[in-house]
């Protein structure tokens, strides 16, 4: 459809143009040659007109020779009566005499001899038909005082000056054929290089919307038409790795979702089953499970809703000018049982310094608690993990660094991506490093990675520091 429309477009608004100019050249052309030709011989009629009177008056002048036998002679012995006719005429609109020696049998019809005898310049012409003949015409009165002669007409033929003309009228329309052809086929050349291409991008475009997203299209020419195909390719291979990511996401929420709830349901029948039979530490261990692994759903469900309403744009931050020390100092309290319980060195030493920030307090806390529990969730056992405060140029700086397992170097550009998980042998849903990017973003912060495989991995957050005007607010990304 998108074809036949440019392609119709195309003849109504370039072609047309096209063949208008063309018709209007032949046009043209056309009527130059008729103005040339004719204009040709009514320069030479009149020159013939002004050597005939030159000589007629120089007779009326010599008294030594009979004005009407140098007439007679002068028309019939006419030099140029191959090319056209002369005709003396007599004042009573009669032709006397002719270069062709035919005396005419009747009186003519001449439109240029009474055009002639009502002008002021004494001269008339005619272009017509005489019998079948198409002729030119020119009569031009005497201004001589003579009852012999009263005007001079030459009569020359247009039949051989139109077959010149229409010849190249024709060469003109033929060469006008051939500037449409050559048109037309440049331009169905340039049309289907454009309209071929677009049908293989519109059909490539439909099956990657019907999930073929391995699906690519051919770059041959380094050109617009090149780039798009390029750009198609490169959607192609994004939505194939977001695909990827997406369904490795599923995959491994579903695995995350499974443990705790396997484990919940395992030791929920279990008490159920036990009944009073159960001591107290095995119900107390229990119970300590099912909190845990509760609690473990209960984050895992948060996250996605946290990135739900960022992705729709509904994630809202109640701002309030707070200490951004003692948020990480709570979060690091969290974990530090945990540390000692996986044999992990927590290292941190709380500033002396405040740092005012304008941000949601809880949200960066969770920010905070996300960046520490993906250190020791990476780290194993002897593993040390630093974390380090301090103000710089107006900003707050947290520095969280692990010698963990660390990060690949091609995973590396990919773990804030939502969905992208680098370790799969790793608890952990995947989307909470894309939340804490986001949320410090929205913070008007930075969060950078620098890792190393089997080195380890350094989390670097930096906020800006409140200024003295600030106030308690509340905004929305």
């Amino acid at each position: 459809m998108a074809v036949k429309k440019i392609t119709k477009r195309w003849l109504i608004n370039s072609f047309s143009v096209v063949l208008i100019s063309v018709a209007a050249m032949v046009v043209a052309i056309s009527i130059s040659v008729r103005s040339y030709y004719y204009n040709g011989a009514r320069q030479f009629l009149m020159s013939r007109s002004d050597s005939v009177t030159t000589l007629l008056e120089s007779y009326s002048q010599d008294s030594s020779v009979d004005f009407s036998v140098q007439l007679r002679r002068l028309v019939e012995d006419y030099e140029y009566k191959a090319q056209s006719e002369l005709m003396a005429i007599d004042g009573d609109k009669n032709v006397i005499i002719t270069s062709s020696g035919f005396e005419p049998g009747a009186a003519l019809e001449m439109p240029d001899y009474d055009m002639a005898y009502s002008s002021q310049n004494g001269v008339g012409e005619y272009i017509g038909y005489i019998g079948n003949e198409k002729v030119m015409a020119i009569t031009v009165m005497s201004r001589i005082i003579s009852d012999d002669l009263f005007a001079m007409r030459f009569v020359v033929s247009l039949t051989r000056i139109d077959q010149q003309i229409w010849a190249l009228v024709l060469f003109a329309c033929l060469l006008g054929l051939a500037i449409i052809l050559f048109v037309l086929y440049s331009s169905s050349y340039f049309i289907n290089s454009i309209i071929i291409p677009i049908g293989e991008v519109g059909q490539t475009a439909r099956q990657i919307a019907q999930g073929d997203l391995q699906v690519r299209l051919a770059v041959e020419k380094d050109d617009e038409i090149g780039e798009l195909c390029a750009s198609i390719n490169n959607m192609a291979e994004e939505l194939a790795n977001s695909e990827k990511i997406k369904n490795d996401f599923i995959s491994s929420v579903s695995h995350e979702l499974r443990t705790p709830l396997t484990a919940i349901r395992g030791w929920g029948e279990t008490l159920m089953g036990g009944g009073a039979d159960l001591d107290q530490d095995t119900l107390r261990k229990g119970m300590h499970v099912i909190m845990d692994e509760t609690e473990r759903l209960s984050s895992m469900v948060e996250e996605l809703l946290d990135f739900s309403r960022m992705q729709s744009g509904r994630l809202a931050l109640e701002e309030e000018r707070l200490d951004a020390v003692a948020e990480l100092s709570d979060a690091v309290l969290i974990f530090t049982e945990r540390a000692k319980k996986e044999n992990k060195s927590l290292i941190y030493e709380e500033p002396e310094f405040f740092a005012p920030v304008m941000g949601d307090r809880n949200r960066l806390r969770q920010v905070f608690v996300n960046i520490l529990d993906n250190a020791l969730k990476y780290s194993d056992s002897g593993d040390t993990i630093t974390v380090l405060a301090k103000l710089e140029e107006g900003r707050f700086a947290v520095t969280v660094s692990d010698t963990g397992c660390g990060i690949s170097r091609e995973d590396l550009p990919m773990v804030k991506t939502r969905f992208y998980k680098g370790h799969t042998t790793r608890r952990g849903s995947g989307i909470g490093l894309a939340v804490a990017d986001e949320l410090i973003r929205m913070h008007k912060g930075s969060l950078e990675l620098e890792s190393e495989k089997d080195v380890g991995t350094t989390v670097r957050i930096t906020l800006p520091l409140a200024g003295a005007n600030d106030t308690k607010g509340s905004t929305k990304d």
